[in-house]
């Protein structure tokens, strides 16, 4: 099991910047698949990166390929989201989890607010 807090969330301008934490409690970190997902006012829950549990495998959904950078300190039990060139449309409540392929497998934390004004 994995349980996950998110900090880092904020307002920004467009084109600004922001890095999300997720600091990650659990035996099995270590050993765990981990991503990022938004949640944006009125839409589902989507995915937007995941890294593998030694960090050699990345992906990223399209909207934020080369904008955003996912990584991790297995020795802090923690999981990273560089978000550069931020646009309104990445404003959502972003979570992390442990992920099976791309699927989420525990329950979500309370995740961390961005908000980009245009």
């Amino acid at each position: 099991q994995v349980q996950m807090v998110e900090s880092g969330g904020g307002l920004v301008q467009a084109g600004g910047s922001l890095r999300l934490s997720c600091a990650a409690s659990g035996r099995t970190f270590s050993t765990s698949h981990m991503g990022w997902f938004r949640q944006a006012p009125g839409k589902e829950r989507e995915f937007v990166a995941a890294i593998s549990w030694s960090g050699g495998t990345i992906d990223y959904s399209d909207s934020v390929k080369g904008r955003f950078t996912i990584s991790r300190d297995n020795a802090k039990n923690m999981v990273y989201l560089q978000m550069n060139t931020l646009k309104p449309e990445d404003t959502a409540v972003y979570y992390c989890n442990a992920v099976g392929g791309l699927t989420p497998l525990y329950g979500w934390g309370p995740g961390a607010q961005v908000t980009v004004s245009s």
